[in-house]
C-alpha cells in the first residue's frame, strides 16, 4: 500500500479488494455474497435503469491513534435506506443485513483504511437498484443490493474552509412533495446543471431556495444547510431536504454545547442575522460558507470577515471528528468499532 498518497487523496473512486452483495429474489433476501468483480450483469429492461428505482448511500470508516477502525451511525444510514426504498416502492433491506454488510465490506477491505491523522478515509456506498426486466412503469420484483468502498480524501477540496455559495432561482432540486427526502440517484441528477453553472462562477455548491415559493432555504447540492446565531444551531425544515444523519449528529452535539437548536422554515432574508453558516453531510462533515450570493437579486451575504470558519462550526467539526476517530469519548453510541 506503499503507492497511496493518503494525504493527497480525491473525493473518487478507488479500486480496493472486495464488494459485498445480496439479492431479493422470490420474496426473500439471499445471504450474503462477496465479489472482488467491479461489474454486475444487469438486464436492458431493468427498473432502475428505465424508471430510477435506485437508492443509495454514504458513510464511513475511520482509523483511529489506536490502530482501530471504526464506522459511524451505520444503522442511521439503514434505516435512511428502508426510507428511500419505501418512497420509490423497492423492497426494504433488513437493517441487520444492511450492517453485515457493511461491516463485512470494510473487514474485507480494512488495509485501505487511511492511516490515522492522513486526513482521509473509507467512504462506503451502499446500492440498492431494482434488477428485473419492466417495460411497464411498475415497481420491480427482484433487486440487487451492494455495499463497495473507497479511501477519499476531502469532497470539497478547500478541505474545512470557506468557500462561496450562490442562488439560482431558475433551478429546483426536488419538488416540495417529491423525492427530496430520499436518496435517490435522480435528486443528484436534477441538481447537476445548476451544480455546474455554479462552479464555473466560482461557487463551491448551490444554495437552494424552496420551489414552491423561493421565500425560505431549503439546503445545499451536496449537503444540508445551517446557521449560527445567538448561541442558536439553526437549520430548515422543509419537505423536500434530505435528512443528513451529519446534520442531526451537529444538532445532537451544538445541544451537548448548551446551545439551543432549532430545525423550521428560514426565509431568504434571516440569512443577513446569522454569525456563521456552513453546509454539512458524511463527505465534507461541515464546509463553512464564506458568503451566499443571491445571483438573480444580484445580493450578497457574508459569513467571514477574514475569510476564516467561525469559531462554533470550527468548535463542532473538532467534536464530531473527534468522536469519529476515536479522540473523544462516544456518548452517544454512534460508533461501531471492528475486532
Amino acid at each position: 500500500m506503499n503507492e497511496i498518497n493518503w494525504s493527497d487523496l480525491s473525493f473518487g473512486y478507488m479500486k480496493t479488494d472486495y464488494n459485498v452483495r445480496a439479492y431479493y429474489r422470490n420474496g426473500q433476501w439471499s445471504d450474503l455474497e462477496i465479489s472482488d468483480s467491479e461489474y454486475f450483469p444487469l438486464h436492458i429492461a431493468a427498473t432502475c435503469l428505465h424508471y430510477g428505482q435506485e437508492a443509495f448511500e454514504g458513510l464511513k470508516a475511520f482509523r483511529g491513534k489506536d490502530g482501530k477502525v471504526r464506522i459511524f451511525r451505520m444503522r442511521e444510514n439503514a434505516l435512511r435506506m428502508q426510507s428511500s426504498a419505501q418512497g420509490i416502492l423497492m423492497e426494504q433491506l433488513p437493517v441487520e443485513l444492511f450492517e453485515r454488510a457493511v461491516v463485512e465490506a470494510v473487514k474485507r477491505n480494512k488495509r485501505f483504511v487511511p492511516p490515522y491523522e492522513s486526513g482521509a478515509s473509507l467512504y462506503i456506498r451502499p446500492l440498492l437498484v431494482g434488477t428485473s426486466p419492466q417495460v411497464g412503469v411498475k415497481p420491480a420484483s427482484e433487486y440487487l443490493f451492494v455495499v463497495f468502498v473507497s479511501p477519499v480524501g476531502p469532497y470539497f477540496k478547500e478541505g474545512f474552509k470557506t468557500t462561496p455559495v450562490g442562488i439560482f432561482r431558475e433551478y429546483d432540486r426536488a419538488a416540495p412533495l417529491g423525492t427530496g427526502i430520499y436518496k435517490v440517484g435522480g435528486n443528484y441528477a436534477a441538481s447537476l446543471v445548476a451544480g455546474e453553472i455554479a462552479h464555473k462562477k466560482g461557487y463551491s455548491a448551490v444554495l437552494y431556495l424552496d420551489a414552491k415559493e423561493k421565500k425560505y432555504i431549503d439546503e445545499c447540492g451536496p449537503a444540508n444547510f445551517f446557521g449560527i446565531k445567538n448561541n442558536t444551531y439553526v437549520t430548515p425544515k422543509s419537505s423536500s431536504i434530505l435528512p443528513s444523519i451529519t446534520n442531526k449528529s451537529l444538532m445532537q452535539l451544538a445541544s451537548d454545547m448548551g446551545m439551543k437548536v432549532e430545525r423550521r422554515q428560514i426565509p431568504l432574508e434571516e440569512l443577513s442575522t446569522f454569525e456563521e453558516a456552513g453546509m454539512c453531510g458524511t463527505a465534507a462533515v461541515i464546509s463553512p460558507i464564506l458568503r451566499v450570493d443571491d445571483v438573480d437579486e444580484n445580493k450578497t451575504y457574508g459569513f467571514s470577515k477574514d475569510g476564516k470558519a467561525g469559531p462554533v462550526s470550527e468548535k463542532l467539526y473538532n467534536k464530531l471528528r473527534a468522536i469519529q476517530y476515536g479522540d473523544e469519548p462516544d456518548t452517544h453510541g454512534w460508533v461501531t468499532i471492528l475486532d
